[in-house]
């Protein structure tokens, strides 16, 4: 079991546990906020599952079927992710709605068994926050989407899981019934932010958006360091799927050279290109400059005669 499987796993355990914890504490106790961080654990729970699926197919070789590999589901696991935590947001504000109704018309309300429910609460907030801290350390040597998905859903838990401690707390000391749905509010509100972020993450390499600008610089940086060897390149483009990066341009190369020193150009840039950024594919067309009389226009609107496009002797 590799490093990417191992700590998927440790998020299905920790979200099982807690996932149980809360909603059982939050029914014995009535409490709406506990009980809605029980079911932002449940999604989490789902999450994890669908990242631990996705990391694991996400591995396999390319085939037949899949030529580009299989490096997309990371990214479809993360939009589904994030639709799963906004359509747990629309629950706990329903519920917290009614029971803020309930409790502004003068209805009887108990909340029981805060002080459990302020011990599931912290020991929630230092679970997720560990686990949490664990995958994005994982996600980021691995450049997995879908453990970065996991990761931002449960450190949105801890922070959530943070704000109902101190919810529980104020109505222990303060016998404030309120605070409870309105802590169950902010708790939506912060996992609906989290839902968008996590959609826009995930969701733009399905319809192939290019790198981020700093790594298109990266690729670019390392061409230059190769300039004297060709012309120019262009129609450089880039995507990315799951942890795989993708990059095609075009290579204008001097147009008697070898095809033997053409491809040695080629497969050099690659592997600088691949050393710098960890797994991306690279496709480069060659193809001759097509200046006539060998004359290569200079950036200054001139031009001069280029010794690498003269035709060599003996050559037809």
């Amino acid at each position: 079991m590799n490093a990417k499987t191992q700590v998927a796993t440790l998020s299905v355990v920790s979200n099982t546990f807690l996932t149980i914890a809360k909603v059982i504490i939050g029914l014995m106790g009535g409490s709406i906020s506990i009980l809605s961080d029980g079911i932002h654990s449940g999604i989490d729970l789902i999450a994890a599952v669908i990242a631990l699926f996705a990391v694991r197919q996400s591995e396999k070789p390319a085939d037949s079927r899949h030529a580009y590999g299989h490096g997309k589901i990371e990214n479809v696991s993360g939009t589904i992710e994030a639709l799963l935590i906004f359509v747990a947001a629309i629950m706990i504000i329903v519920e917290a709605i009614q029971k803020a109704y309930l409790i502004w018309a003068g209805g009887s309300l108990a909340l029981d068994n805060l002080g459990i429910g302020l011990v599931i609460m912290g020991l929630s907030a230092l679970i997720n926050f560990f686990v949490s801290a664990q995958l994005m350390r994982v996600a980021k040597r691995t450049d997995s989407v879908a453990l970065e998905a996991d990761s931002l859903h449960l450190r949105t838990d801890v922070y959530t899981s943070a704000g109902v401690f101190c919810g529980l707390l104020l109505m222990k000391i303060t016998g404030w019934l309120i605070l409870d749905p309105i802590v169950a509010l902010g708790v939506a509100l912060l996992i609906i932010k989290a839902s968008f972020d996590l959609t826009k993450e995930a969701f733009s390499p399905l319809v192939d958006v290019s790198l981020p600008e700093t790594e298109r610089e990266i690729i670019s940086e390392v061409l230059r360091l190769h300039d004297e060897e060709f012309v120019e390149f262009h129609k450089l483009r880039t995507r990315k799927a799951g942890a795989e990066r993708h990059v095609d341009l075009h290579l204008v190369v001097p147009k008697y050279t070898t095809v033997v020193d053409v491809h040695d150009l080629c497969d050099r840039i690659e592997e600088e290109i691949n050393n710098k950024l960890q797994g991306t594919h690279v496709l480069i067309h060659a193809e001759p400059c097509s200046n006539r009389e060998e004359q290569c226009p200079l950036e200054d609107g001139t031009s001069h005669t280029c010794q690498h496009c003269q035709k060599p002797k003996g050559k037809l």
